[in-house]
């Protein structure tokens, strides 16, 4: 049997990322292309070493680790951008920023010792190199990152600076009484971004440098192993006859890809690359496919068992183990993509759209017995993190494993396809030799991004610590909502999309848990891990939402629909993001647990009300919705989210009438028409 799908490893590979990376490769001389790799390639041997054989202490592995990101950033991405030689030029000014960032984790590593025992007394050169290793920051920022960052990088750096007591005491004259302080000078800002553990060096960073680059670097190995084909081909298996299937199976196959992936935007254009178009074909409008894709894939991002960077950010900021993190997101994912899958549901359904034929489908269990191997290391990851191994660790036998099943199926592979020859043999070793290779580069490669982000949140994070910014936007933020923390989450949501204006994902999640998190637990009682997952589920939301929505536009050009259009959309089916947080504030029996009865009523009043809110929203749930209907759910829904017994069960009440009658009016309609 054949299939319309079955997806060509070189288009798979790698996703948005990687994909732009091979078109700018072709402007980089062949010497270039070489450094790069292997630069690459020693970069993910050195945190395979520190993770799986010998650790560091955070002031070797962190400085170790910027000095190979920014190096590999600035060969990558050349000064005057990536569609033109450099020139001469272009190299003066890379070499020096390349000599800037190697020497940036160099000299953390070579004097630490001396810089531990003059702590306070900075010598010239400490400061002149934290001068560099600023700059350079921001520059790579600029080049792999985005200009937004890099800009708000700059305004934290300036904002410390002014005051009466700052470099910049006129500056200082500008800001308003709230957000006034006493300013720091040169040296005392340079000890706390470059010589300090709450600056370029802190947190954000570290978690990037251990955590999250392992599993970067796993999800790399999974994509060129073959693994991205065979979530696309089982989820299009599973769900390709029913109505609308591969808009269905765009939503599953992107919960396993866009874990994978680390990035919505990568998610969007690989598995998109294939669900789209079939979408289209089955009656889908453009700017839905585009929509759909981008909504699911943004899903994959809050998808256990990886979870993107931002879970182990959690994990290290409340100090609750990764695996309660992953444990506790579970239910809250599957009300994510079951929203998003109802609302495809929806759609199909108001359009009268069928499923594919099973000719044009893979089959379970030819699409099993090709790729079993790959839910292996997955079963071994979440067994490992279930016996409380360090997530690095974890990453490191979680890419062993992958390497050993790829092996023996290529072994298995080369004994069943003929006699075995040394020419056979020779051949197999080498294709194995070269997928570990490209995998160590790609991990490398979309390391890049992630961890300059995380570099500069750390500057934001280190002026925040060092000016007191933090506790004057909480002090803002409660008098803005007047203590009412409904006021006060629609607050974090308006900053979050500020934030996503500018800012990935993650770094949006780091600078606005810094800023609003101590408010929201402090003040307003939110429980600690309850007020991190919120800011981290807000994050995402600005992958689509306009007017800037990265993974629409993503999804828009691969569906060749317009922009703004498929934003749109996009936000409409991913309005999870908005009302699961709130749930969670409102029900935190939802992660915390509880009595067995209230859990399963706090879960059944969930799935309820997301029900009703996808076909509120669509005028659709069994069958045409009509307005009068559709507005009495409204102030139901908003029942739901009441922590009131009562008050619950009466929004239940009403929803299960009004769903009900919509079904019994769906059936007579069926009937009536013979």
């Amino acid at each position: 049997m054949t299939t319309t799908i079955s997806s060509d490893p070189d288009k798979i590979e790698g996703g948005a990322i990687p994909e732009s990376l091979r078109s700018a490769d072709r402007h980089q001389p062949r010497p270039v292309l070489w450094l790069i790799t292997a630069v690459a390639v020693s970069m993910s041997l050195f945190q395979l070493y520190t993770a799986g054989i010998q650790p560091l202490g955070l002031f070797y592995q962190r400085p170790a680790h910027l000095g190979f990101v920014l190096v590999l950033a600035f060969l990558i991405f050349p000064a005057f951008g990536q569609t033109r030689p450099r020139g001469l030029l272009g190299w003066v000014i890379d070499a020096g920023f390349i000599a800037a960032g190697f020497l940036s984790g160099l000299y953390i590593i070579w004097n630490l010792d001396a810089i531990i025992a003059r702590a306070g007394w900075w010598s010239q050169t400490d400061i002149i190199m934290g001068i560099v290793c600023t700059v350079a920051v921001l520059e790579a920022s600029r080049r792999a990152v985005g200009l937004g960052m890099t800009i708000i990088g700059a305004i934290a750096i300036l904002y410390a600076l002014a005051g009466a007591r700052g470099a910049l005491p006129t500056l200082g004259e500008w800001l308003p009484g709230a957000l006034s302080h006493r300013g720091a000078n040169t040296d005392r800002l340079v000890g706390q971004l470059y010589l300090g553990q709450e600056g370029i060096f802190g947190l954000p960073l570290g978690v990037a440098a251990t955590f999250v680059f392992m599993f970067v670097l796993f999800g790399a190995f999974l994509e060129k192993t073959g693994a991205g084909k065979f979530f696309i081909d089982l989820a299009f298996a599973a769900t390709g006859r029913k109505p609308g299937g591969p808009a269905k199976a765009a939503v599953i196959a992107s919960a396993g890809m866009g874990s994978i992936s680390g990035s919505a935007i990568a998610n969007v254009v690989t598995t998109g690359a294939f669900t789209i178009p079939l979408m289209k074909k089955l009656g889908y409008k453009p700017k839905q496919a585009g929509g759909i894709e981008a909504a699911a894939s943004t899903g994959g991002q809050i998808t256990p068992p990886l979870m993107g960077a931002g879970a182990f950010l959690i994990s290290e900021y409340t100090r609750v183990p990764y695996i309660e993190i992953v444990m506790v997101s579970i239910f809250p994912a599957i009300l994510y993509l079951g929203t998003v899958y109802l609302f495809v549901h929806i759609v199909a359904m108001k359009q009268g759209m069928r499923g594919m034929s099973a000719a044009e489908l893979p089959v379970v269990r030819k699409v099993l017995a090709a790729g079993w191997q790959f839910i292996v290391p997955l079963v071994l990851l979440v067994w490992l993190l279930v016996n409380n191994i360090s997530p690095m660790r974890v990453g490191f036998w979680a890419i062993m494993a992958v390497i050993g099943v790829a092996g023996l199926r290529g072994a298995w592979a080369l004994c069943a396809d003929g006699p075995i020859t040394g020419a056979r043999t020779r051949d197999s070793v080498m294709r194995g030799l070269r997928m570990i290779f490209e995998s160590l580069e790609l991990g490398a490669r979309n390391a890049v991004a992630v961890s300059i982000a995380c570099a500069v949140a750390g500057i934001i994070v280190g002026v925040v610590g060092l000016t007191g910014l933090g506790l004057k936007f909480s002090s803002m933020m409660i008098s803005f909502s007047g203590g009412n923390i409904v006021i006060a989450l629609g607050l974090v949501l308006i900053a979050s999309l500020v934030l996503g204006l500018g800012l990935p994902v993650t770094a949006s999640y780091i600078v606005l848990i810094v800023l609003v998190g101590p408010a929201l637990h402090n003040e307003f009682g939110i429980p600690l891990l309850i007020a991190h997952l919120v800011v981290f589920w807000y994050s995402q939301d600005s992958n689509v939402t306009p007017p800037v929505a990265l993974a629409g536009f993503a999804g828009a050009a691969v569906a060749g629909a317009k922009p703004m259009e498929t934003s749109i959309q996009a936000w409409k089916f991913a309005k999870g993001l908005y009302l699961i947080p709130l749930f969670m504030v409102f029900n935190p029996e939802i992660i915390y647990g509880g009595p067995p009865l209230h859990v399963l009523w706090t879960g059944f009043t969930a799935i309820l009300g997301l029900v009703a809110f996808a076909s509120a929203i669509e005028g659709w749930l069994f069958g045409r919705m009509d307005p009068a209907s559709r507005v009495i759910m409204l102030p139901a829904i908003v029942a739901l989210f009441w922590p009131d017994f009562t008050v619950e069960a009466v929004g239940a009440g009403v929803i299960l009438v009004v769903l009900a009658m919509n079904w019994l009016n769906a059936r007579q309609a069926r009937r009536a028409r013979g």
